[in-house]
């Protein structure tokens, strides 16, 4: 555990992506030296800076960019590699099977560069997948297979770091949003039919739920690496998860006042968690991280930069 210490310089996987980039630029903002995996010709999102060092990489293969890494000491391992995280690529069984071992393979290598210690990024999904798998009749859809394969991820990397002695922290992160996003889910497609004038639908909005800006996302990771305890899990979120309709209602008084947000014509057919598996008093105690960015401020932050982005 690095129990407070400062943070010199780290190793982030998937460093071009939503979230990873996010984290990249706030290590930067404290000065940390990253060394950047990303894919070939894949690193627009990537702050340009002293302190970053691009190191092009293939997930299918991370073993191999060992010998392209510079030998120095390295406080942590950010593993945000991930393929398949929206569309129709979250129903893949081969491919998410895939993810949970490429996150064993980065675990792996951290090791092997002597990290101190490897923060994966899981996903508040895999107490879905629980639920819905353990549930007595019920048929959980396609979307779960993208959740089950961060509880294997979870799992397995777990157990391996056990073995091989290696700090593993392991970050669940309930819905990220915000500026930099281009996915199809709710929050940015709901934003879109805002901006175009047209009346989003949703389920009855009953289920439990939670939504965190893409800063406050990316300090909690700085703060999990930093201070987080070995073999621990901690929720990133709000700290105010509540009913979907709550969020989308809030949604609407922020950016959309004079449209109409339909409720209950959609079937809601997933699982719905108790609002205790959402609780962030774990992280906020052990990591000091509690979110600042309200759901109204961060949905107008970014549909002011998705309408920029469309013109």
């Amino acid at each position: 555990m690095l129990g407070g210490e400062i943070m010199k310089r780290v190793i982030v996987s998937g460093a071009n992506g939503f979230i990873g980039s996010a984290v990249v630029r706030y290590l930067v903002s404290k000065q940390i030296h990253v060394l950047a995996l990303h894919r070939v010709d894949h690193y627009n999102n990537i702050p340009v800076s002293d302190l970053v060092i691009h190191v092009p990489f293939s997930i299918e293969n991370i073993a191999a960019v060992a010998e392209d890494i510079p030998k120095e000491k390295y406080d942590a391992f950010y593993h945000f590699a991930w393929a398949g995280t929206s569309g129709e690529a979250r129903a893949d069984t081969r491919l998410q099977l895939q993810n949970a071992q490429w996150t064993v393979d980065a675990l792996t290598l951290a090791h092997t560069l002597g990290c101190a210690r490897f923060v994966g990024a899981g996903s508040i999904m895999e107490h879905e997948t629980m639920a819905a798998a353990y549930t007595q009749g019920n048929r959980p859809g396609l979307g779960y297979i993208y959740g089950g394969g961060k509880l294997i991820a979870h799992v397995m990397s777990k157990s391996v770091a056990a073995k091989l002695g290696i700090d593993f922290v392991w970050a669940e992160i309930t819905n990220a949003y915000g500026v930099g996003e281009i996915s199809p889910r709710l929050v940015n497609t709901t934003i879109r039919k805002c901006i175009n004038g047209e009346a989003p639908q949703f389920t009855a909005g009953t289920q439990n739920y939670d939504f965190v800006y893409i800063d406050d996302v990316a300090r909690a990771f700085y703060l999990i690496g930093k201070n987080g305890k070995p073999f621990h899990e901690y929720i990133i979120g709000s700290s105010e998860a509540k009913p979907l309709k709550s969020f989308l209602l809030e949604m609407k008084k922020s950016i959309a006042p004079d449209l109409d947000f339909i409720f209950g014509d959609i079937p809601f057919t997933g699982t719905n968690l108790s609002l205790n598996v959402f609780d962030c008093t774990q992280t906020e105690k052990d990591t000091t991280f509690k979110a600042e960015v309200s759901f109204a401020e961060g949905t107008k932050r970014t549909r002011a930069w998705l309408e920029k982005a469309g013109k």
